[in-house]
């Protein structure tokens, strides 16, 4: 069973920590904070009050042990790089950053991070493209130009294959599934039929995504 270490408690660690703790992985929480630290007892294995930017205090936790570190550390940005950068000095073989913006996240990937996420930036997207379509649930962006996206099936592609639909060809949108319910097709065959209320995992350019959303036969 993979081990996480969450360092920074605050609205992103653990939110965090608490998913991961609820999937029943084994979760220590660091933070500096005591009232912090006291309020993630009960989402985590272990908590410990301590500074991720103390070297030595680190070290002690044994923390190469762990498989993925998350550094969630908010407005305090200098402590956010010296966190990812003492986690990968000290061996964890996958380190997961929060960033403030671009350029502290630029930052952390030459700190060495793995990954760096914006979270803040994300949910304003994924809000805003709930908000500005009917047919997109979710929006995953995987660069400034190209995002995964979980649609409901519109009208037009309705009792049609994959095939007959050729949305590569005439929107620019690859189907890596199809949701019927409960079930999923993974990476679908062109003869696949999409039946009404389906929901598609799409992955394209932010331009072809939008594209279904006003899409006429």
């Amino acid at each position: 069973m993979k081990q996480f270490v969450v360092v920074g408690l605050g609205r992103f660690g653990n939110s965090v920590a608490k998913k991961l703790y609820n999937m029943g992985y084994e979760v220590l929480g660091l933070d500096r904070s005591e009232g912090r630290t006291q309020e993630a007892v009960e989402f985590t294995t272990h908590v410990i009050q301590v500074d991720a930017t103390d070297e030595h205090a680190l070290k002690s936790l044994g923390l190469r042990n762990f498989d993925v570190g998350i550094v969630g550390i908010g407005q305090d940005i200098q402590a956010s790089i010296l966190a990812t950068l003492l986690l990968k000095d000290m061996g964890v073989p996958y380190v997961v950053a929060k960033a403030q913006n671009e350029l502290h996240g630029k930052v952390l990937w030459k700190t060495g991070a793995d990954r760096v996420v914006f979270p803040e930036r994300d949910m304003g997207t994924r809000v805003a493209n709930n908000l500005t379509t009917t047919n997109i649930l979710d929006y995953i962006e995987l660069a400034p130009d190209y995002s995964i996206a979980e649609i409901t099936a519109p009208d037009f592609m309705v009792s049609k294959s994959l095939a007959k639909l050729d949305l590569r060809a005439k929107i620019g949108i690859n189907v890596m599934a199809i949701k019927t319910g409960d079930n999923i097709n993974v990476s679908p065959t062109a003869d696949a039929i999409i039946k009404e209320g389906d929901i598609l995992v799409v992955i394209g350019s932010n331009k072809s995504l939008n594209k279904v959303e006003d899409h006429k036969k």
